[in-house]
């Protein structure tokens, strides 16, 4: 059997630096995959040794992106740790910040990094604007931005670029690729809310800055509470973010649910997306979204194996990171892993091997190639109970149904309906795809009794941080698990003499982008490739299919800085050929 190794890297279209290397067969299909990291910054080891009430201000900058999901992550770590809990009206802020940032990261997620990957852009331009506007009204009872007036509109706007000889923000991708699917109709409907997502990003940026400050990095909460005290006093704000999340709700209900509708019906026959995409059918989500004094959205639990017939209690002390093929090593330890309280980020870093691959022009050429057998990613391999999970929206349906959650279950069935798909149907990329947009719906059908509680809370209590004193005697130490745009997130700390002593994040993207570990078990990322047909491995749209739909973040999975400046380590990134 010949075996051909087809690299795409850099993965584009992501937070961070992802390599993606495959092994496949003479018939294009994928045997073998191997997921990494190939350039490493960070944070945690910044933290150590700092004030604990620093730890979520530094922590948030892992990421551009996720910044308020590492702020609240350290930040409730460290309340965690010393035993504090913040007033109900601080909890219901931060949760007001926490919808905003999931509508944020949804819609952009679906239209600028992931939409390409569903929409020929260039089909799009052939097509007939009278009949967009009628299919529009297939997939929503009252669609957004498709009137035949807007659709020509949305033509000319991108036909300039094609006159200018360039697609602009839409060049060198595989356009024309077969295993595109919507009609030029459809695909100029996801065009034009594509292009209007660049309008609605900026009001669900608008809803983190009311108690935020500003966004990113938005600077309220703190150890204890949120700071934002006139902004919660004043009826007008509270007004102003509701009305935010009503233009937001608006954009998802009537075009990012209609286009996944559509995305649903038209896809369920393309096999790349509708039969793989998910090999790892065991799944981690925890409670998140709070609307309520203990109430919440989300559910926490797992599943295993794909059987939504059984729930299983998540026990954190079987959370464990392992660094077999990973650039790091665990020291004074026979451990293959390690719980987060005593993980390790000493790196050992061994490089690239001389090799072949086949190239843009589909020959064999000299390349760098990863060790396969060897070390070959900045990111670890975190594993509960020693199995690989995945986190994210996908999880957090899938266990949302077999928690019989009464806010996710209706919604998932719902998109079943809707696109007359089977249930099986979620445990491959477009139902990972769909999963997120269940997510948003869920939050546009129930988020507001988070504004509610707050509004009736605080007629009778206007508490909005909570009184603590670190005694520098203890040692303590603490934890944040939820559930973030990307999936499960946890920060651990522990603080001793005042200070914090060690501090680990395993992010969502940690769990789901790691190498295998020591008994040969692939992750997430990894597992989704194998078995998919590659139509052309010149242009390997079903691997990049599979992979964005996942949301990679590289930047959270990889962070570790020396504080005192001195060379860790040395290296060189090789890309091959990019993809867009």
């Amino acid at each position: 059997m010949s075996m051909k190794r087809v690299i795409v890297d850099p993965i584009t279209r992501i937070e961070g630096h992802l390599r993606i290397e495959v092994i496949v067969d003479e018939n294009n299909v994928i045997q073998d995959a191997f997921s990494s990291s190939t350039l490493w910054r960070g944070l945690e080891k910044i933290i150590v040794g700092r004030d604990p009430r620093d730890a979520g201000f530094i922590a948030q900058r892992i990421c551009g992106v996720c910044t308020f999901s590492h702020y609240k992550a350290g930040i409730v770590a460290v309340e965690n740790a010393l035993g504090i809990t913040p007033p109900l009206n601080a909890q219901m802020v931060r949760s007001l910040m926490n919808m905003a940032l999931f509508f944020h990261d949804h819609v952009v997620h679906f239209y600028t990094l992931h939409g390409l990957d569903w929409c020929d852009i260039t089909s799009a331009l052939k097509a007939d604007p009278a009949k967009a506007a009628k299919e529009a009204f297939k997939y929503t009872e009252y669609p957004l931005c498709t009137g035949e007036n807007e659709l020509k509109a949305v033509q000319k706007r991108v036909g300039d670029f094609v006159k200018q000889g360039s697609l602009g923000p839409f060049q060198n991708a595989y356009w024309g690729h077969k295993t595109y699917k919507f009609s030029p109709e459809q695909n100029l409907i996801v065009l034009s809310h594509y292009l209007k997502l660049l309008e609605v990003q900026r009001e669900a940026a608008k809803m983190m800055a009311i108690f935020g400050a500003k966004q990113p990095h938005p600077q309220s909460l703190t150890v204890g509470g949120v700071t934002s005290v006139m902004d919660i006093l004043d009826p007008t704000r509270l007004g102003e973010w509701k009305s935010k999340f009503e233009i937001v709700s608006d954009f998802v209900n009537r075009a990012y649910w209609a286009d996944l509708v559509m995305a649903g019906k038209v896809y369920a026959s393309e096999p790349s997306v509708a039969q793989h995409g998910c090999g790892v059918k065991n799944f981690i989500s925890h409670a998140e979204i709070q609307v309520g004094a203990n109430e919440y959205l989300y559910s926490t639990g797992i599943v295993k194996n794909g059987d939504i017939s059984k729930l299983y209690d998540l026990d954190e002390n079987l959370i464990a990171e392992e660094v077999t093929h990973s650039w790091y090593k665990y020291e004074n330890t026979q451990k293959a892993g390690l719980h987060p309280y005593d993980g390790q980020t000493t790196p050992e870093y061994t490089g690239f091997e001389d090799g072949t691959s086949i190239g843009p022009e589909g020959k064999e050429i000299k390349t760098k190639n990863l060790q396969h057998t060897g070390k070959y990613s900045w990111i670890k391999s975190p594993r509960y109970d020693g199995e690989p999970m995945e986190v994210g929206p996908l999880a957090t349906v899938v266990v949302g149904l077999a928690a019989k959650n009464k806010y996710i279950t209706p919604v998932a069935q719902e998109f079943l309906k809707q696109t007359g798909l089977p249930i099986g149907a979620l445990f491959t990329t477009l139902g990972r795809t769909a999963a997120r947009c269940i997510e948003a719906k869920v939050i546009c059908d129930n988020g507001l009794k988070a504004l509610e509680t707050l509004i009736e809370n605080l007629k009778k209590d206007k508490t909005t941080c909570a009184a603590y004193h670190i005694d520098e005697s203890k040692d303590y130490k603490g934890r944040y698990i939820g559930n973030v745009p990307r999936g499960m997130l946890s920060h651990w700390v522990r603080i001793s003499k005042g200070k914090v002593e060690n501090y680990q994040a395993v992010v969502p993207s940690t769990w789901n982008a790691g190498p295998r570990d020591s008994n040969g078990k692939k992750g997430p990322y990894e597992m989704s490739l194998i078995g998919t047909k590659v139509a052309d491995i010149t242009q390997p749209l079903e691997i990049i299919r599979h992979i964005h739909s996942f949301d990679p973040c590289i930047a959270c999975a990889v962070h570790l800085v020396d504080t005192k400046g001195n060379t860790i380590s040395e290296y060189k990134v090789e890309p091959s050929f990019a993809r867009i």
